[in-house]
């Protein structure tokens, strides 16, 4: 009977993997096609009015700059509040459970589809609330689906980095749209169709996910969501506190920097507690990791944000060119899921090996992951070096770059966040770092007026200054490489000691 039980559950796991796959493919960083959506509004007109005539060299031409800078700045706000808005989500998440997150995602998807679908050029000022619901609707989707991972015990990093892969993934979204579009079906009968999707969203969150959440280490036989009227099985008692979260026990393991900020060993398990996540923000190891991805992602959304207009700089605005180049961008968007697990099983592969004499599992999850760090970091810097030169037949080389290293930051602040702190508050150290990388990325705004302002469109001084930039992500693998060698002498010195 335990043998069919243990069979069911696996089956059941599976299930839940591949259907969040899916979702994540199909939805939830939809808001990152957003140069394929620009076409389509710009085709049917959005924000058509800001366009004027002026004259060069006794020649009149069409200037849209104005046009240009609006997209942008709704780019800027919807990316903005992608990531600011994980904060709250997290502590959402983290209090309120699996359910009610998903549940307040679902309709905030649903509205910003819906908002999109029965906007037009005279409400083109919908667009605005429209994005920044589906971009926060969209991270809802992720947060929930990463804790997957926990059914995977050692290929936890590389289902959480494969799930943020999907993420980047699907902004290939708004290139089937804008296929679609070109094939004579309206940008209206689309986004009808994404939002009606809900019932999907729906039905899964009841039947393939908890109510509250996946725990980690996985309890023996745990079960969750609807079973024949069975209620769902929560994790042993010795395993979790009154209120849900992993035993502190758990979160001292998994809390590499604890001892870094307090020295007092007999602190009872409640005040431990109270001040784990605060311990958490307060850390050095939050401190370079924020710096890390903010410089990062700051380089890809400015990238992202202002490519239709530097495709219109280098093609001297041919449109079959400009859609070319913005569909093969859209493509290589697809292979996001294909680089992220690459990542995970970076992170993993120690976990196939035996551990030194004395290593504790968190500091060979802390090792495994300097390699990721640094390979993230020279991604970005080679990425945004291909993206300075304004050569438009290299933008093929740009785009690979781009989304191998998008995979890789994505699901390596996940898989990281995951490692180096403690799980029960995943989702607030998550949101924590996501909303604090978003105040970073809103320079993305002032950047794209110094280019189309005092740079006459030129980015090229922009682009060498954010290539500069990206090489301050390389201070964080660092600190995890001195961090690791400080624990390794220690441990020398009491073996030696003893």
């Amino acid at each position: 009977m335990l043998g069919s039980e243990g069979g069911g559950l696996r089956v059941r796991y599976w299930l839940t993997l591949v259907s969040g796959l899916v979702e994540c493919l199909c939805f939830a960083g939809a808001v990152f096609g957003w140069a394929s959506l620009v076409f389509v509004l710009k085709s049917d007109g959005y924000f058509s009015y800001l366009c004027v005539n002026k004259t060069v060299n006794g020649t009149i031409t069409e200037d849209c700059s104005g046009q240009d800078e609006q997209f942008s700045i709704i780019f800027t706000v919807a990316s903005f509040m992608n990531n600011f808005f994980t904060l709250p989500n997290g502590f959402l998440f983290d209090h309120c459970g699996t359910t009610v997150t998903r549940l307040v995602g679902i309709s905030i998807y649903t509205t910003g589809a819906l908002l999109i679908a029965f906007s037009d050029a005279a409400l083109s000022i919908l667009l605005y609330p429209a994005l920044s619901f589906i971009a926060v609707g969209g991270i809802l989707f992720l947060v929930t689906n990463m804790q997957v991972g926990n059914l995977f015990g050692t290929h936890r990093s590389t289902i959480i980095t494969l799930y943020n892969g999907a993420f980047d993934s699907s902004s290939a979204v708004f290139l089937v749209v804008k296929l679609l579009f070109q094939d004579g079906i309206s940008l209206r009968s689309s986004l009808i169709f994404l939002s009606s999707c809900s019932v999907l969203h729906l039905i899964r969150t009841f039947l393939l996910l908890p109510r509250s959440h996946i725990p980690y280490p996985l309890p023996e036989n745990y079960s969750y969501g609807l079973t024949c009227g069975k209620a769902e099985r929560s994790p042993t008692p010795k395993n979790r506190t009154a209120n849900g979260n992993i035993q502190d026990s758990q979160v001292n393991e998994r809390t590499p920097f604890h001892s870094e900020n307090s020295t007092e060993a007999s602190k009872t398990e409640t005040a431990v507690t109270e001040r784990s996540f605060k311990s958490c923000i307060l850390s050095w190891f939050f401190l370079w990791h924020l710096l890390w991805l903010s410089v990062m992602q700051l380089r890809h959304y400015l990238f992202i944000g202002t490519l239709n207009p530097m495709l219109n700089r280098l093609t001297d605005g041919d449109p079959a060119l400009v859609s070319t180049y913005t569909n093969a961008f859209a493509i290589t968007q697809l292979c996001g899921i294909l680089c992220a697990p690459w990542n995970g099983l970076i992170m993993d592969r120690h976990k196939r090996k035996p551990r030194e004499e004395g290593q504790s599992e968190t500091e060979a999850d802390l090792k495994a992951a300097i390699l990721s760090l640094c390979l993230t970091a020279l991604q970005c810097v080679l990425f945004s070096l291909c993206a300075a030169i304004p050569v438009l037949p290299l933008q093929y080389l740009t785009f690979i770059l781009q989304v191998l290293n998008r995979s890789f930051l994505y699901g390596g602040n996940a898989a990281f966040i995951s490692l180096a702190f403690p799980p029960a508050h995943f989702g607030k150290v998550y949101g924590t770092v996501m909303a604090l990388s978003a105040v970073v990325s809103l320079l993305q705004y002032p950047c794209f007026a110094l280019v189309s302002g005092p740079l006459r469109g030129n980015p090229f001084a922009v682009n060498v200054a954010l290539t500069i930039l990206s090489c301050l992500a390389f201070i964080h693998p660092f600190y995890v490489y001195l961090h690791c060698r400080r624990q390794a002498a220690e441990r020398a010195k009491k073996s030696t000691s003893s």
